[in-house]
């Protein structure tokens, strides 16, 4: 089976005035942040406010999606509590021609690794035809995947998981299955997960950052310096003191106003905090004028 590789943003959702999701922007924030050297976007990861967004936007944007040009380069991500729910929105994200999904078990309630194997094998037992990475994100979900149910998943669906996003960071360093995507979630993680064989990073601040990871990214693959690295994990500290959400919609609207809208409980830094990213990004010498609004 053929590897996802590559730098990945885990995409924006942009929102209007009356908060529901923009699908045309939040379209277009994907397209340039892939012009800007992303190889790829995941819609609906939690940058995306999609535990927060409604399954009927979900669908509406999913519906759109093929009319983009960088249709191909596009995962989906669910997003949801729900096995049905994440089995439907699966299968109308097929019938639109996407094949590729990010899939997060259940939030709220405590489980095991059986209890994991169990969602992902209703999830292909409904869908035979799908491609899962998933998504280890403890702080998020509250379960942490163990290196043996990763590899009891891969075993009992070998064509269906074909990858992890590990933002738990217990992964990467030790995980080691043929054919099998490896994404840390942090631009700080990205070229010693490529020394030891990952397949790249799917991560929230490759939304303004992206020029930077694929410059590493391409430099490793080449043999070329990858000094520019210290420059990237620097930039990602920078928004690591804050809610990534939040930093990010407040530094791109400073580009446009439309990114300063975001679903309740999330809100934009305050004025202090805000002055101090910028602040720092600055002394990092990080480019605005790289950044595309919507």
């Amino acid at each position: 089976m053929e590897q996802i590789k590559g730098i990945y943003a885990a995409g924006l959702s942009v929102l209007d005035n009356n908060l529901a999701l923009d699908i045309k922007n939040t379209i277009k924030h994907a397209e340039n942040v892939i012009d800007m050297g992303c190889h790829g976007v995941v819609f609906f990861g939690s940058t995306g406010q999609s535990q927060l967004i409604s399954l009927s936007e979900k669908i509406q944007l999913i519906n759109e999606l093929p009319n983009s040009k960088y249709k191909t380069k596009f995962i989906i991500g669910t997003g949801l509590n729900s096995l049905i729910d994440t089995i439907n929105l699966i299968k109308i994200s097929k019938s639109m021609g996407f094949n590729n999904f990010l899939i997060m078990p259940p939030a709220y309630y405590k489980y095991g690794d059986e209890e994991v194997i169990n969602f992902y094998s209703k999830i292909i037992s409904e869908i035979n035809d799908c491609k899962i990475i998933l998504y280890n994100f403890e702080k998020l979900c509250g379960y942490k995947f163990s290196v043996q149910c990763v590899q009891n998943l891969v075993k009992k669906f070998p064509k269906q998981i074909i990858g992890v996003k590990d933002s738990s960071y217990n992964l990467f360093e030790v995980l080691k299955i043929k054919n099998f995507s490896i994404f840390p979630g942090s631009e700080a993680k990205l070229l010693k997960g490529l020394e030891l064989g990952c397949s790249g990073i799917i991560t929230a601040t490759t939304n303004v950052t992206g020029h930077l990871a694929r410059e590493v990214f391409d430099n490793f693959h080449n043999n070329l310096n990858v000094s520019s690295n210290q420059n990237l994990c620097d930039v990602r500290m920078s928004f690591d003191k804050y809610n990534l959400i939040s930093g990010l919609h407040t530094l791109m609207a400073q580009k446009n106003s439309i990114y300063e809208n975001l679903l309740p409980p999330l809100k934009l830094l305050d004025e202090e905090q805000k002055n101090d990213l910028i602040s720092n990004l600055k002394k990092n010498n990080f480019n605005m004028e790289m950044l595309k609004a919507a």
